[in-house]
């Protein structure tokens, strides 16, 4: 294969470096939500970035394009190998200087293949899930070495990412999944506002979930320990807010299970901070996760957690002090800790003002965009002839810009 040669000029005589962030589309989901607020806050002297979607833009692609540039459109079918020629020629006539793939699958193989081959200086994946749909395969395995580096969300994923993934230890970066702590907070009045609207009693106890409706996030075991929890609780209510393609199922789930009429489908939402402010307690069900950042918004808004212990949930969810912990699949102990919360509300408003603490010292949105500059500037002055990994200039600018 054909590879390009670039000849790259200090950081210092140049403008930002041109970052095109590549993603198969942009629906409601927490990686995409993350990958918004990180072009968002970016700083624009040091990193420019740019959207490209493999296929559709979907909402949140839309609502980047307010931002950034964004290209949508690339592959037709899944089939589709002109992608590589489209790729390579949107990267040389944006004159891209570093791509970050977003997951696994097509994205990571044909963004890394074609800025390889077009000499793209900085070339790096991140990866948000320790399974499905982020299960690297060998062809992406493949594409390691030309690849600078890899992103985990947490340090028990970047673990993943070595031990299972099997990349090298010295490629794998761990920067930590962040929360917009502002904007992510306790609003009482919202909350009420959001029950109210959804013909939920004010007293009533409520326990949500927010992940999208597929398989991977176990909304079944969601209304299985919903349906426990209602048998001492008759007055609580459930609150599903997210969409996808396993709704139709769930709602019959819910029918089935007897608790259809005091559970709320609410889709995607907008208003996330508002719709959690709703609930006495989240949840989160799923078979698998790295470090969700639903979880990390529910901490921040000082909302006590459930969760199954998977991937690095265990990271951020300290049993007995941020919220509670369960093996995958026990709806017993779900239900048992939501009643447990519902019935002591001291504790459970305990539990939230530790979560908002902890979310504000190791979550913080900030902390996420500084790693990413860090990472993308010091991969590009390494690839610099002239420039050493600790020049002083160098080290100047990201002090100013991107200092812990």
């Amino acid at each position: 294969m054909l590879h390009k040669e670039r000849t790259l000029t200090q950081r210092l005589d140049r403008g930002p470096l041109r970052t095109m962030f590549v993603i198969t589309s942009m629906p409601v989901g927490g990686a995409e939500t993350l990958l918004v607020n990180l072009m968002r806050r970016l700083d624009r002297e040091l990193v420019a970035p740019e959207l490209c979607c493999l296929k559709e833009m979907g909402p949140l692609g839309e609502v980047a394009a307010n931002e950034v540039t964004v290209h949508a459109g690339l592959i037709r079918t899944k089939y589709d190998h002109r992608i590589l020629a489209r790729m390579r020629k949107l990267l040389d006539e944006r004159r891209i200087d570093a791509v970050v793939t977003v997951g696994a699958g097509d994205k990571m193989f044909w963004g890394r293949l074609a800025a390889w081959m077009e000499g793209v200086p900085v070339i790096l994946s991140a990866l948000h899930s320790t399974g499905w749909p982020d299960r690297v395969g060998r062809l992406n395995r493949l594409l390691t070495p030309m690849t600078d580096g890899f992103i985990a969300v947490a340090a028990n994923h970047g673990r993943h990412m070595i031990e299972t993934e099997r990349f090298p230890t010295e490629k794998v970066t761990v920067i930590p999944n962040g929360v917009d702590t502002y904007r992510f907070r306790s609003l009482p009045d919202s909350g009420l506002a959001v029950k109210t609207k959804l013909g939920i009693p004010p007293a009533a106890p409520v326990c949500g979930i927010v992940a999208a409706l597929r398989p991977e996030k176990n909304h079944t075991l969601f209304l299985r320990a919903a349906a426990l929890a209602a048998k001492q609780r008759p007055d609580a209510h459930f609150i599903i807010v997210g969409d996808g393609p396993e709704r139709a199922r769930l709602e019959k789930v819910a029918m089935e299970a007897g608790v259809a009429s005091c559970t709320h489908f609410v889709g995607s939402r907008s208003d996330i901070p508002q719709v959690l402010s709703a609930f006495d307690v989240f949840a989160l069900t799923s078979h698998n996760e790295a470090n969700p950042v639903s979880i990390l918004e529910a901490m921040a808004c000082e909302i006590p957690v459930v969760s199954t212990r998977v991937g690095s949930v265990a990271e951020s969810v300290a049993a007995g002090s941020t919220g509670y912990l369960v093996e995958p699949g026990d709806a017993k102990a779900l239900a048992e800790h939501w009643v447990n919360l519902f019935t002591d509300p001291a504790l459970a408003r305990s539990l939230g003002s530790a979560g908002r603490t902890t979310v504000e010292a190791n979550w913080s949105l900030d902390r996420m965009v500084k790693g990413y500059e860090r990472l993308i500037c010091d991969t590009y002055d390494r690839k610099c002839p002239s420039v050493g990994f600790g020049d002083a200039a160098s080290e100047t600018v990201m002090n100013r810009s991107v200092a812990e």
